[in-house]
């Protein structure tokens, strides 16, 4: 899985994927920490928090879109898939050579909580929820958008496909307004992405939602991989 993991990272940087993604990443949440903090003149990093969910749905495809699908386009997916090493191992490394982009992308809201704390009360314990609820999430999204590439042959189709996918993880909550059928209302609410992220950064942390997220991370790689386990025998 190392060297997976670390041909991804490679490819990350060698291309302009890396570049493009943390350039615009930072550039929203500066501009949603400008508008939730600076401008009004509070320490409180909620509103920037909560605006973070919709750029993970924007952004997340543009990270995950080559991951599988530019095997197919390079057409070195056969010779991946008969590569002396496990295919839970090649999913894992591509998708942890995500995460790590990912999470260095984070790293950016972690220094405006520390400019503010130079000027105002932080709630650190607070703070960090949300951190760990933002990592979660995108270690969710980013298993979505792995099945996704795995699934199509062209960038472009796996980030707009991947982008639909999490669009609609992300209404599930206004679908639900819809319907008035309450075992249906019961199983969307504990589907909602949304409902939980936003209940942490009001400061409401369960541990059923990491349990939740890590969940959904776990279920689709696993997806990912019986994709491939059906094309190496096929």
């Amino acid at each position: 899985m190392g060297a997976i993991f670390r041909r991804e990272i490679g490819a990350y940087f060698t291309s302009s994927i890396a570049y493009i993604f943390l350039a615009v990443f930072w550039i929203f949440s500066g501009y949603f920490f400008w508008a939730s903090c600076l401008y009004p003149g509070t320490s409180d990093m909620s509103g920037l928090f909560q605006s973070m969910f919709l750029i993970c749905v924007f952004l997340i495809p543009i990270l995950t879109m080559r991951l599988f699908s530019e095997e197919k386009k390079q057409k070195t997916e056969q010779g991946l898939l008969t590569a002396p090493v496990s295919l839970g191992e090649i999913v894992f490394g591509k998708y942890f050579a995500a995460l790590v982009l990912y999470t260095l992308a984070l790293l950016m809201p972690f220094v405006y909580a520390l400019i503010l704390s130079s000027f105002g009360t932080v709630e650190w314990g607070i703070v960090i929820a949300n951190f760990l609820a933002l990592f979660l999430l995108g270690a969710a999204f980013i298993a979505v958008g792995t099945l996704v590439s795995a699934l199509t042959e062209n960038q472009i189709a796996a980030a707009v496909l991947s982008f639909v996918a999490l669009m609609a993880l992300y209404m599930i909550d206004v679908i639900n307004s819809y319907i008035s059928i309450s075992f249906i209302n019961n199983i969307l609410e504990k589907l909602s992405f949304y409902r939980r992220y936003y209940a942490i950064t009001c400061g409401l942390f369960n541990v059923s939602t990491v349990i939740f997220y890590i969940s959904v991370a776990l279920i689709f790689n696993y997806f990912t991989i019986r994709v491939f386990e059906r094309r190496r025998w096929s």
